[in-house]
């Protein structure tokens, strides 16, 4: 079993740690990058990052090929995992349904990861899943 802490951020997780390095999220991210914590990531929650980073791209001065040269580099440092099928009837998005299948199959592993979102209907089945904001995670793990 690994002794890293080990975190599966969905894309607005990543989205704010790469467009807010001084958020909690982008915290999260200086830790993965430190060798602090491990990130597990799906082929969806990276192609929903390459789809949406380009909205940030005139913050960030970021070429289309920059995007991708990014998202490539996360998914050669994330640990890359399958979505387990979904089919939660209480998420109004479809597109959280492969969010929520790579959050569980994430707690499936050994050395099972936090998910973090800070999306409402994802955490509104925080009951049922085991999901936390990338706060919660950072204050239950002291700032790493």
């Amino acid at each position: 079993m690994t002794n890293t802490l080990r975190v599966v951020p969905d894309r607005n997780a990543l989205l704010s740690g790469i467009a807010y390095p001084g958020s909690i999220s982008g915290k999260i991210m200086a830790a993965w990058w430190h060798g602090s914590v491990e990130v597990l990531l799906s082929s969806f929650i990276l192609d929903e990052l390459r789809r949406v980073l380009p909205r940030l791209a005139n913050l960030h001065n970021l070429s289309a090929a920059e995007i991708d040269d990014l998202v490539d580099i996360l998914a050669i440092q994330a640990e890359i995992i399958d979505p387990l099928p979904v089919d939660d009837a209480e998420l109004r998005d479809a597109n959280d349904q492969p969010v929520l299948g790579t959050l569980l199959a994430a707690s499936n592993l050994e050395g099972a990861g936090y998910p973090l979102t800070g999306d409402k209907d994802l955490l509104a089945l925080a009951e049922r899943y085991p999901i936390v904001t990338p706060a919660q995670f950072w204050a239950m793990h002291g700032g790493l």
